[in-house]
């Protein structure tokens, strides 16, 4: 059965949300960044114009920046799944969007931070902090592609807003550094951006997908971590699960299929792909994929985070080995909506990363993978040869 979780409450004409009275007592987090701005506390970095306004959880208005941004990237999609950056970048110059990818970028070392726990606070909030910092004084605005790194900056902030002592040590390491304590106006993962972008991809969407079936996956670490900042929609499931995902397939032409275990981890849990990786591994094929199978028959599923994207995908090769119910094809949205746009599935999506078979999907959609297959070894053999050092954005962007 799924697991019954606090929803928004809407108005009876449902025209307006309507926030408990608790919620509103606690949630001061914007209130106090300004107020420690004025303090000479920190430096607040403003969202730019041209932005999009979003409800969140219990209706604020979240900005969120359709571009001049600064792209955090996740080390796990880097490592593992690099067509999920390449694929955020190309949806960038395909809407004309500025963008900044920076080189002077870390790891938010999250992981770190929730596997092993063997950090401490200052070094975690001053890891943060210098990234940034870094963004600040590029001039561009901070997009966050991981899901953890997004989750684990909102609590970051939180430590931040609500301790001085903190606030005190990361300041003194910031000096060192020669940077400023910056915080950013508002804190905001990349699928919040493609949600306000959905309906500019969709006018240049060149497949069809109306024949697509799709299940999604909410990341946790984007709608359980500081639950209060995800964007929700009352038009998407009733305001009762985080829209942005559901919405961007629907503007795709995508039907979106429900199962009963969507609010179940991936199965990634941090320590468990550490510690425990067969219960992973179980976990993400008989809790999600079989589910997924079994109830809605998907033709691919959407998520929006490293981990969950690894995980579902690559977990799926033991599953197959003992004959379950598996066999679907995940990737992020960024990669689906790129597709559905006309990128090419290996040198932009970059699919010969994943595991899970995904060639019905391709050819359901109208995509002659098999052709795109036979370019992209052309560009390896290139690069064999010495023809070409690597591939470029103009080889990405060709069509």
């Amino acid at each position: 059965m799924p697991i019954e979780i606090e929803i928004p409450i809407l108005s009876a004409d449902k025209r307006e949300w309507k926030r408990p009275a608790e919620d509103i007592e606690k949630d001061h987090t914007h209130e106090l960044l300004f107020e420690l701005e004025a303090q000479g506390e920190l430096v607040v970095q403003r969202v730019p114009e041209p932005y999009s306004e979003v409800d969140t959880k219990y209706g604020r208005k979240k900005k969120i920046p359709l571009q001049h941004t600064w792209h955090h990237k996740s080390c796990g999609q880097c490592g593992h799944i690099p067509g999920y950056s390449t694929s955020i970048f190309w949806l960038h110059r395909q809407l004309g969007l500025e963008y900044n990818d920076p080189k002077d970028q870390t790891s938010c070392t999250a992981w770190n931070y929730y596997a092993s726990a063997t950090s401490n606070a200052a070094a975690q909030a001053a890891v943060a902090v210098r990234n940034f910092a870094a963004a600040y004084e590029s001039g561009y605005f901070p997009l966050i592609h991981c899901g953890t790194s997004f989750g684990h900056y909102k609590e970051t902030r939180h430590e931040l807003l609500h301790h001085a002592d903190l606030r005190k040590q990361v300041r003194e390491i910031m000096a060192k550094l020669g940077k400023q304590l910056v915080l950013p106006e508002e804190i905001v993962h990349y699928s919040e951006w493609v949600h306000v972008i959905r309906d500019r991809a969709a006018q240049k969407r060149v497949y069809d997908c109306s024949k697509i079936t799709a299940t999604v996956h909410p990341a946790c670490h984007y709608h359980k971590l500081v639950a209060e900042d995800a964007i929700y929609d009352r038009e998407i499931y009733g305001g009762q699960r985080s829209a942005i995902v559901t919405s961007t397939l629907q503007a795709l032409g995508v039907n979106v299929a429900d199962y009963s275990t969507w609010f179940d981890c991936c199965g990634f849990g941090f320590r468990h792909i550490l510690v425990q990786r067969d219960f992973t591994r179980s976990f993400a094929t008989m809790r999600k994929i079989e589910v997924m199978k079994n109830e809605a028959n998907p033709d691919v599923t959407i998520t929006h985070d490293t981990g969950c994207v690894t995980t579902l995908d690559k977990s799926q090769f033991a599953a197959k080995a003992h004959d379950r119910n598996v066999g679907v094809p995940v990737m992020s949205e960024a990669q689906f909506v790129a597709l559905a746009m006309g990128a090419h599935p290996y040198r932009v999506v970059q699919l010969h990363w994943h595991t899970t078979e995904y060639g019905a999907l391709l050819e359901k959609m109208g995509i002659d993978w098999k052709t795109r297959w036979e370019e992209f070894q052309g560009d390896l053999e290139a690069i064999k040869s010495g023809k070409k050092e690597f591939l470029t954005w103009e080889d990405a962007d060709a069509k």
